[in-house]
């Protein structure tokens, strides 16, 4: 299972453009199914901070995506896989 770190609305933007173009759906569609408007869902992907958190949480279901926390803590093994991530999703 992969983890995302998510430090600011432009993480979170990427992560649902990732997810959304892997399951082959168009923002159309998402947007229909997260029940959102396609022009919300462009400003999430995005990245703006106007997103407000209830509605991004239907999105994230919608993408069958769940937020977690936890400490920033991390081995160097896990800081280097972050990173490749990042570069991956063109965040680096």
């Amino acid at each position: 299972m992969t983890e995302y770190v998510v430090r600011d609305w432009a993480r979170i933007g990427a992560i649902v453009r990732e997810h959304r173009r892997q399951a082959g759906l168009t923002q159309a569609a998402l947007a229909q199914g997260a029940g959102v408007s396609r022009g919300w869902l462009v400003r999430l992907e995005a990245g703006h901070s106007t997103a407000d958190t209830p509605t991004v949480f239907k999105v994230l279901r919608a993408l069958d995506l769940e937020l977690v926390a936890r400490p920033t803590r991390r081995t160097e093994a896990e800081a280097a896989a972050e990173l490749a991530l990042a570069e991956l999703l063109g965040d680096a």
